[in-house]
């Protein structure tokens, strides 16, 4: 039958529905260690280049972590007047804090992640990533648990970047999607200050906790905006949210926006520019109506828990 050669032996398998299985070929796994927070395996995959796994979730690879990365930082930054200190919570790979860095009024970065072997294993694997990102004058890289961090932290941002691991039960994150730590951040930020997230799937099997989660910010900030876009190596939609005190322009024109771009950053963006804001900003009804609907808060107390651990097996074909 047409294209049923298949060419690995080892797959990682992520559960996208309890009847939905995501499996992504292996032909080599570069680094392994089971940390004092986390299982992470660094493989090459067939397909789409080399590949963070963490608790058997997929986080980003090489052949399209483009998509996701430039989505999480790119609406913020351009909705900020003027961003020049940019906090980042997690986001190990370093490509976080490449895309910040891409802005010339950036001053500092800092990166917040709890595991520092994740960290130095990315550094060591993953150049196409971070390229040299961490090595930049403007970049401090702090291990520690973002939930202490913020408690003892005096300095404001511009924009904090949330891009941590999903909240399942047995890794260290699922605190960090909850009012008490939106609070957190809130107390950070600078008047005009953004709070962007990796805010979960948007298929309509689990949009509902993405749901949870912008209500859990309209709880905390005057003005929460949905978006999403689709990474292929995701298996489905993946959503996102900004939160700040100021109004979010979600439909920005496309030729100032280019301009903006064009004046205030390096260049090398792939996957945004004015048109594609606009477009990535225009969110589904039917993700609208779920956060119309929605009345749960996250708490510490009832925390998130996303849907679904992967696994890596290995099968004979």
């Amino acid at each position: 039958m047409a294209g049923s050669q298949v060419d690995a032996d080892l797959w990682i398998s992520e559960y996208i529905t309890p009847w939905d299985i995501y499996v992504h070929g292996i032909t080599k796994v570069l680094a392994y260690k089971k940390t004092a927070y986390q299982e992470m395996y660094i493989v090459e995959t067939g397909a789409y280049g080399k590949a963070l796994v963490l608790d058997g979730k997929w986080q980003s690879c090489t052949g399209d972590e483009f998509i996701y990365h430039e989505s999480l930082v790119h609406p913020a930054m351009i909705s900020h007047p003027n961003p020049r200190k940019v906090l980042v919570l997690g986001g190990g790979e370093g490509a976080t804090v490449r895309e910040i860095l891409r802005w010339k009024t950036v001053e500092q970065v800092m990166m917040v992640d709890i595991d520092g072997e994740v960290v130095e294993a990315c550094r060591q694997h993953l150049p196409e990533m971070h390229q040299n990102a961490f090595d930049d004058p403007r970049t401090q890289l702090v291990i520690g648990d973002a939930l202490l961090v913020l408690d003892k932290m005096e300095q404001q941002w511009d924009i904090v970047i949330s891009d941590l691991s999903d909240p399942i039960e047995e890794g260290p994150s699922y605190k960090l999607f909850t009012k008490e730590f939106f609070e957190k951040v809130q107390r950070v930020l600078t008047p005009n200050g953004l709070l962007v997230l990796q805010a979960g799937p948007v298929g309509t099997f689990a949009v509902k906790v993405h749901a949870r989660l912008v209500n859990t910010l309209n709880s905390v900030f005057p003005h929460t905006y949905s978006y999403s876009c689709f990474t292929p190596t995701y298996g489905e939609p993946w959503g996102f949210a900004i939160a700040s005190a100021q109004a979010i322009d979600s439909q920005p024109n496309p030729a100032t926006v280019d301009q903006h771009l064009q004046d205030k950053t390096t260049g090398g963006l792939r996957l945004i520019d004015g048109v594609a804001l606009l477009g990535l900003l225009q969110t589904p009804a039917y993700i609208r109506r779920a956060i119309a609907s929605e009345t749960q808060v996250y708490t510490l107390n009832e925390p998130p828990k996303f849907f679904g651990k992967g696994a890596l097996n290995q099968s004979v074909t």
